[in-house]
C-alpha cells in the first residue's frame, strides 16, 4: 500500500522543516513550500493525500489557498495550522470544509495524531458522498438490464451517462476482431478516431484514460481534446468478450473538470451499462438463433409433408381416380338420348354423390397440408379417423388389417390439428413400410389422468436393438432409403405441443409407438 502525501505550505522556514521532518520519518510522503503560488503550481501535476497549510500568510492566506484547491476540484484532506486558536478562526475554517485544525506550536504526537485524524475524517466522508453518488448508479441496474432490445438500450444508456455524469458529450465504442474502433452511437462532441486518441489509448492499455485534476495524457491524446473542443473527459474499456465496449464521457470548457470522485463513479455506472450491453448483444443473438432454428423446424416439417405426400400419391390417386371414372360413367349415361326422365336424374343425382365424395377427399388433404401455427381444441378420435380415411384404400391394397378401439368420447386437446395427423401419418406409414406382405395394425386410444394416450403396433420385423436409443434423432433410419426425418420431425411436433412419443417394448416382434397429448384445461 503507497504511502500517504502530503503538501506542507507555511511561510516560516521552521515550522516547514519540522513538519517535514516529523511526517517523513513517520511514513509520509512530503513536499513542502514556503511560497504558496509554487505549491499551487506544484499540486497541478501532484497526487495529493492531504493539505497541511497555515492560515496567516503573507501575500496569500490559508485560506486562499483552500479556496485554489476546492475550486481546482482537487480531492484531498485539509489540515489547518494556526497560532490563533480563536472560536472565530474555528468557524471559518470549518465553512471551508476542512477536515482538522491545530494549534502551533505542537508536539510531534499532536501533529501525527492530527494529520491522522485529518486523513480519517476526509476518508470517512469521501466513503459517505461515494455511497450517497452510487445509489441512485444500483437503482438504475433493473432498467439497464431489463432493457433486452439493442438499439433502444443504447439510447437509454447515453441518456442515463448524460444525466448522471452531468455531461453533453457521451459515446459507446466498439473494438472490432482487428484491433478497428468503430462508433456504435454518441450525442454532443466526440473524439476523432484518427491517429492517437483517448479512445485508442484506453484500448490499448486496457485501463481507464480520464483528464482533470491530477491526471495525464499524452501529448496526441491531450491535443484530440482540444480538437473535439472538449475540457475534460473520461473513457473505461471494459474488456468484455462479445462486444468489447469502450464507454466515453466530456464536459465542455464551461463546466467544472471531472475530479477523482466523478471518475469512481464512472467507472461503477460505465462498467454497469457495459454488461446491460453485453447482455442485451446476447439476447439478440439467442433471438436470431431461435428464429433460424424456428425456420429450420418449420421449413423441415414442410419438407417431410412433401415426402409424406409422395408416399401417399398411390392412395390418393385411388381417392380422387376413382369417383371421377363413375362421375365420367354417369354423365355418359345422362346423355343418352334413349333413356328414360327419370333414369337420366337418377344418372345425375349419382354423378352429384360421387362429386361431394370428390370434393370431400381433395378438402381432407388440403387441410392436412395447408400451413397452421393455431393451437385449438381437437378430438383426437376425429384427427385418427381423419387419417384412415385418408389411408384406408392404401393399407387395404397391401393387405394391412387396422383394428381400433377407443372409447365413445374423450376430453379434447390442445393441438394444430394437421400437425398431429401428420405424426399419425408418419407413424402409420412406418408400419405401412415395414410390412410389405401384409399384416397387422393396432391403433387403440386412452384416458389417463391428465393424457390422452394413442398406441400404434405393427406386426412387422420392429426396431432393431441397437437403433432405439437414437430412433427421434434426424437422419437415422433402419429402411433402405429412408430419409430419417418421419419419427425426427413428429417427435419435436408433439414435444411442442407439450407431450411426449415413446418407443415401446412390444408383445410381439414388430414396434410400439405411443403419442402422449395433454388434455385441454
Amino acid at each position: 500500500m503507497s504511502r500517504p502525501n502530503v503538501l506542507v505550505i507555511d511561510d516560516e522556514p521552521g515550522i516547514v522543516l519540522l513538519c517535514e521532518r516529523l511526517l517523513t520519518a513517520a511514513g509520509y510522503d512530503v513536499a513542502a513550500f514556503n511560497d504558496p503560488p509554487k505549491a499551487l503550481e506544484y499540486l497541478k501535476n501532484a497526487q495529493v493525500d492531504l493539505l497541511l497549510v497555515d492560515i496567516r500568510m503573507p501575500g496569500m492566506s490559508g485560506l486562499d489557498v483552500i479556496d485554489s484547491v476546492k475550486s481546482s476540484n482537487s480531492d484531498m484532506a485539509v489540515l489547518v495550522m494556526t497560532g490563533f486558536g480563536t472560536v472565530e478562526t474555528a468557524i471559518e475554517v470549518l465553512h471551508k470544509g476542512v477536515d482538522g485544525l491545530i494549534l502551533k506550536p505542537f508536539e510531534r504526537e499532536s501533529l501525527l495524531n492530527a494529520v491522522e485524524r485529518a486523513i480519517d475524517e476526509y476518508q470517512k466522508k469521501q466513503d459517505v458522498a461515494r455511497l450517497q453518488a452510487l445509489q441512485p448508479l444500483f437503482a438504475l441496474t433493473e432498467s439497464l438490464i431489463s432493457e433486452t432490445d439493442p438499439t433502444s438500450l443504447i439510447d437509454l444508456i447515453l441518456t442515463v451517462l448524460s444525466r448522471q455524469m452531468n455531461c453533453p458529450n457521451v459515446a459507446i465504442y466498439r473494438v472490432r476482431r482487428k484491433g478497428e474502433i468503430e462508433l456504435v452511437n454518441g450525442r454532443g462532441k466526440l473524439v476523432s478516431l484518427d491517429g492517437e486518441n483517448p479512445i485508442r489509448l484506453a484500448n490499448e492499455r486496457g485501463t481507464p484514460v480520464w483528464s482533470g485534476p491530477q491526471s495525464q495524457l499524452e501529448s496526441g491524446s491531450a491535443s484530440a481534446l482540444d480538437l473535439a473542443g472538449v475540457a475534460s473527459m473520461m473513457v473505461v474499456p471494459t474488456g468484455l468478450v462479445n462486444t468489447h465496449p469502450v464507454i466515453y464521457v466530456a464536459r465542455d470548457a464551461d463546466q467544472q473538470p471531472f475530479r477523482m470522485a466523478d471518475f469512481e463513479t464512472f467507472l461503477v455506472l460505465a462498467r454497469q451499462c457495459a454488461v446491460a450491453y453485453e447482455n442485451a448483444h446476447l439476447y439478440d443473438e439467442l433471438r436470431r438463433y431461435i428464429k433460424k432454428l424456428e425456420d429450420s423446424q418449420t421449413a423441415l416439417v414442410q419438407a417431410e409433408k412433401l415426402a409424406t405426400a409422395g408416399r401417399l400419391t398411390a392412395s390418393i390417386a385411388h381417392e380422387i381416380n376413382n369417383p371421377l371414372q363413375s362421375v365420367r360413367n354417369c354423365l355418359h349415361l345422362a346423355t343418352r338420348g334413349d333413356i328414360s326422365d327419370e333414369m337420366r336424374e337418377k344418372y345425375i343425382d349419382l354423378t352429384k354423390q360421387e362429386l361431394d365424395r370428390l370434393m370431400s377427399t381433395v378438402q381432407r388433404m388440403l387441410d392436412f397440408y395447408r400451413t397452421s401455427a393455431e393451437f385449438r381444441p381437437v378430438q383426437v378420435l376425429d384427427l385418427v379417423e381423419h387419417v384412415l380415411d385418408l389411408m384406408g384404400q392404401q393399407l387395404r391394397e397391401r393387405d394391412i388389417r387396422v383394428t381400433t378401439s377407443w372409447p365413445a368420447s374423450l376430453p379434447a386437446v390442445m393441438a394444430i390439428s394437421n400437425q398431429v395427423e401428420q405424426v399419425f401419418i408418419n407413424i402409420i406409414l412406418n408400419a405401412f413400410d415395414a410390412m410389405p406382405e401384409g399384416g397387422d395394425l393396432s391403433i387403440s386410444i386412452t384416458q389417463k389422468k391428465k393424457v390422452i394416450e394413442i398406441l400404434f403396433t405393427d406386426s412387422g420385423p420392429g426396431v432393431p436393438d441397437e437403433m432405439r436409443e437414437s430412433i427421434f434423432e434426424p437422419f437415422i433410419s433402419s429402411k433402405e432409403g429412408g430419409t430419417g426425418l418421419g419419427l425426427s420431425v413428429s417427435y419435436d411436433i408433439i414435444t411442442a405441443h407439450g407431450g411426449r412419443l415413446d418407443l415401446l417394448r412390444s408383445q410381439g416382434a414388430g414396434a410400439c409407438f405411443r403419442v402422449s397429448l395433454p388434455i385441454k384445461e
